[in-house]
Parts: C-alpha cells; sequence; structure tokens
C-alpha cells in the first residue's frame, strides 16, 4: 500500500530500510502502520551497481530484499519502527526466514543516520540482554547504501494476491500477530 498521508506541519519525513525475508511479508506489515507514510519493496546492500528480482534471487550480487520505509517521525517513532520489525520476523536465523533461504533473506538494519545506528544497536542489545529468543540475534546493522526499487508486480503484493498459498500461509499469519501485538499503531480506514 504506497498509501500518502499528510505529515505534521515541520516534520520531515524520515526514511528507514529493513531486511526481514521476503519484502512482500515486510510490506504488508509496514504499510499497515500510522505514521507510515510510503512502503517501497527494493533491493539494498550489494556488490553490483544494478539489481533485480533474478539477479537477487542468484545471491551473486549480495543485494538483499528490503522495504523500505518513509515515515512521520512525530507519528511514529523509529524505535517503534524497530519493535515492530523485530517482532516481525526471526532475527536468530542466518540467512533465512522459514523456507526463504538465501542471503537475500538476511536480517538487516539499513541505517541512515548516526541516531538510527544507535537505537538499532540499542535494540538489539535490549532484546539480547532480555534473552526473548533462545538464540543469539545475528541482524546486521549496516549503513545505507543505494536502493534499487523493485519491480513494480512487487508493490501491494499481499493486498492484490492475499489467497495464494504463500501468502495465506507466511503472510497472512506474520501479519496477524502484528496487528495484535501492535493494535495501537495501526492506520484505521
Amino acid at each position: 500500500m504506497n498509501e500518502q498521508t499528510r505529515t505534521n506541519k515541520g516534520v520531515k519525513p524520515e526514511v528507514a530500510t529493513f531486511g526481514a525475508g521476503c519484502f512482500w511479508c515486510v510490506e504488508a506489515i509496514f504499510s499497515s502502520i500510522q505514521g507510515v507514510l510510503s512502503v517501497q519493496s527494493g533491493y539494498c546492500g550489494g556488490n553490483k551497481s544494478d539489481a533485480s528480482y533474478q539477479q537477487v534471487c542468484s545471491g551473486e550480487t549480495e543485494h538483499v530484499e528490503v522495504l523500505q520505509v518513509t515515515f512521520d517521525q512525530s507519528i511514529v517513532s523509529f524505535d517503534t519502527l524497530l519493535s515492530i520489525f523485530f517482532h516481525s520476523h526471526n532475527p536468530t536465523t542466518l540467512n533465512r526466514q522459514g523456507n526463504d533461504v538465501g542471503s537475500q533473506y538476511r536480517s538487516v538494519i539499513f541505517v541512515h543516520n548516526d541516531a538510527q545506528k544507535s537505537s538499532a544497536h540499542k535494540a538489539i542489545n535490549g532484546l539480547s540482554e532480555q534473552s526473548v529468543w533462545p538464540y543469539p540475534i545475528v541482524t546486521q546493522v549496516e549503513l545505507a547504501t543505494e536502493f534499487y526499487p523493485a519491480e513494480d508486480y512487487h508493490n501491494d503484493y499481499f493486498a492484490k494476491h492475499g489467497e495464494e498459498p504463500y501468502c495465506a500461509m507466511v503472510i497472512k499469519p506474520k501479519l496477524e500477530k502484528i496487528q495484535q501485538v501492535f493494535a495501537q499503531y495501526l492506520k484505521t480506514n
């Protein structure tokens, strides 16, 4: 849902970039959050000067399937988005989310400034100290590099194809979990 909403006067939108497995899942989750102005599936963090779905799936480019989130920090904070990010996937599996296997599915936060970097490390350290998961968190924190938008057919994938088996079995349960845990942050229609 590349939905636009108005920002509060004087507040400049901020950008966050998250890799948490298949970007279809991540898009469905973050597009439902208040204060999220737009979402764009794409690729980041690779070693090639271009990226396409086929190239990224080959594993040769080292790009990650990511979601770039533009948000109004006066409505939703980066720390809240981090909390949603960590609740939406398993940050303890290296290069894997469920049946999606490969470095393009790694857990990563591409930070856009020092404040995001500090918040990301603080969140990881806090969750590690609390032993939220039985295994160590392997989420990487990296400086945001060139972002390549995904092909158009990836946009709003769950909204358009929610009845497909992958969407029904993988995305829908993750989305329902987030909707339950973060109900106070959901957009109202």
